[in-house]
């Protein structure tokens, strides 16, 4: 048997984990390596665990998370208003299948980012494909697509996404076009996919700052319902890492 030639084929066929995976056990004692059925069901599992690793990878590099946080770097306690079983709970991704949104509230650096980015960071995990966004930077992001005509083209995009982050809702005053394009977001993801939203303002205060009451009922209606709700409490976490810190 011409080893050489068979990790050559893996090569061409790109196949790197059953490659990395083969070329360890040639580096073992005969009596070491696995044979047969047994060697085979290894390479397989090789590649498949290897393309699994990329399609994460991938999925973490177009989710351009703001922060690079995991589920287990999520503080849960009482004074925090967020226990490891309703973490958990979300961190299983059902609400992912069933198209549900996460409204997570509480008061300037508590945290509400860093919950956001580590369930963003867990879809990934999951294979979900997740975008974060900026409030601000979405306004932007619209404003240039109806200029240069590819709003359509950004609004397909969103679309794609198992799964959207929207960071900072309620912090600047949101113009017409950016009301409607958010009604549109929500209306083509209802029920189907799914939207974490971060504020500093309370859901009760959202219809106000939406300063539209038709546009507010619809909004708020596909935004809301059966949304998991988490308002979080307590010391600001960049003060807390300043204490730390001294």
């Amino acid at each position: 048997m011409n080893t050489t030639q068979t990790l050559q084929q893996m090569q061409q066929l790109r196949l790197p984990g059953m490659y990395q995976a083969y070329r360890s056990q040639l580096e073992l004692s005969m009596d070491q390596q696995l044979d047969g059925h047994e060697l085979i069901a290894h390479l397989l599992q090789s590649e498949e665990q290897n393309r699994s690793n990329e399609k994460t990878a991938l999925c973490l590099k177009l989710a351009k998370l703001r922060l690079p946080v995991t589920i287990e770097q999520v503080e849960c306690s009482q004074a925090r208003n967020i226990t490891k079983q309703q973490l958990a709970m979300l961190a299983e991704g059902r609400y992912l299948l069933q198209g549900e949104n996460i409204l997570i509230t509480g008061a300037t650096g508590c945290g509400k980012s860093h919950l956001a980015c580590a369930l963003g960071h867990q879809a990934c995990l999951h294979g979900y494909k997740t975008i974060y966004l900026n409030m601000n930077r979405l306004a932007e992001k619209i404003t240039l697509a109806r200029l240069d005509g590819s709003y359509i083209k950004l609004l397909n995009q969103l679309e794609r996404q198992s799964l959207i982050i929207l960071d900072d809702f309620g912090l600047a005053p949101m113009t017409q076009d950016m009301r409607l394009t958010l009604l549109q977001l929500l209306e083509d993801r209802y029920g189907k996919k799914s939207v974490i939203v971060t504020s500093q303002l309370p859901v009760a205060k959202w219809h106000e700052y939406l300063n539209d009451p038709t546009l507010a009922d619809a909004t708020l209606d596909r935004l809301t319902a059966n949304a998991h709700r988490v308002e979080l409490k307590g010391e600001s976490l960049r003060r807390k890492k300043e204490k730390a810190n001294q």
